[in-house]
């Protein structure tokens, strides 16, 4: 737990450090204030970071809240951008009142992180994994279970499924997958960024759900893949759709977008057949509305924001995605990018930032 609130606490303190450095507090810097998916939140603490560094009149403020918390406060004009692990389906397109633009900033996957005494290796299916979350399999020595893991010696022991209890995008790429693999997970629960669990415990955020595993025997979760990668939690191989069991890295979760992508870029990459493809891969967004003429906002707010987008799918931004274990967007996903970042405007005009 103590290494889960330093690998948090850690870029909130550099961002601090900065802000009271920078300027002396001057009045003249202008803030872009921003909501949302906490899957990205390590990587944004840090992008963000090096966008001030290298404009030094501008503070960016970012609130890790959960995809459906960050859609809602764009939505409310609350903040300049909102972050979403799951691009807005139609109704929520219709709900937000104006056009908005995603913008895809970074890859990554959602991994089934565990806490097993003694067992740094083990095999899933998407199968399994629904029958767990299902509370149809209850017990780490299962026969289906000991059936994928045949080499291990599997405990007597309660599975203690732990899911997000906020609007997440996580849960919306989890139960999109899950829907896609069983059945009977799509007929009783669907694909939401919020659902109604039959078993298990709920958690806030990434963080909260890896919190939890971290502390409980038995415990298995759903979690952003840099969240384990960096407090080194086990992870569980998965069964991709070409039958191969794959971890979750930056090679196997940029195989899962190869595949030709929307010019909206609301492309979804779960499932992927590509045969090194690590199952439940993602995009996740910032959404900002194209006609930035709204509720007062000036020409310079929306000059701020298209430069902020500009960097962070610049080489130097991107660059530190890789560093922090997300995987960088490809030339495909960039160039569509650029061409929507392109159509964001101020009342017909074109912003030059």
């Amino acid at each position: 737990m103590k290494k889960l609130f330093l690998f948090l606490l850690f870029p909130i303190l550099l961002q601090s450090c900065y802000n009271n450095s920078a300027t002396g507090g001057s009045s003249s810097r202008s803030t872009i204030s921003g909501a949302g998916a906490t899957f990205p939140y390590p990587y944004y603490n840090i992008v963000f970071r090096d966008f001030m560094r290298a404009n030094e009149d501008k503070t960016v403020n970012y609130g890790a809240i959960g995809s459906g918390g960050g859609i809602r406060s764009l939505r409310d004009h609350s903040v300049d951008f909102g972050a979403s692990d799951a691009f807005l389906n139609e109704k929520e397109i219709q709900s937000m009142n104006a056009e908005v633009i995603h913008i895809a900033t970074c890859m990554g996957g959602v991994v089934m992180a565990y806490t097993l005494e003694g067992i740094d290796s083990l095999r899933l299916t998407g199968q399994l994994i629904s029958d767990i979350y299902l509370g149809k399999v209850k017990k780490w020595n299962d026969p289906l279970i000991k059936g994928e893991n045949p080499d291990i010696n599997l405990p007597d022991l309660e599975i203690t499924p732990v899911y997000r209890s906020d609007g997440s995008g996580t849960t919306f790429n989890f139960s999109e997958y899950l829907s896609a693999i069983s059945p009977e997970w799509k007929s009783i629960m669907g694909m939401g960024k919020s659902l109604k669990w039959p078993a298990g415990i709920a958690a806030k955020g990434n963080p909260g759900v890896a919190g939890i595993v971290q502390q409980t025997e038995g415990a298995i979760g759903y979690i952003g893949s840099e969240y384990a990668l960096t407090l080194r939690l086990p992870t569980a191989k998965l069964k991709n759709r070409a039958g191969n069991y794959v971890d979750a890295t930056l090679e196997t979760i940029s195989a899962a977008a190869n595949v030709p992508l929307p010019d909206d870029m609301r492309a979804t990459i779960t499932d992927s057949d590509d045969p090194n493809a690590y199952p439940i891969s993602l995009f996740t967004w910032v959404l900002v509305y194209k006609n930035q003429d709204y509720d007062n906002r000036s020409m310079e707010e929306a000059e701020d924001i298209v430069k902020l987008l500009n960097y962070v799918i610049s080489p130097e931004g991107q660059k530190v995605a890789a560093q922090i274990n997300y995987a960088p967007l490809s030339e495909q996903a960039l160039e569509k990018n650029r061409k929507l970042i392109d159509q964001i405007n101020y009342s017909g005009l074109s912003i030059t930032p």
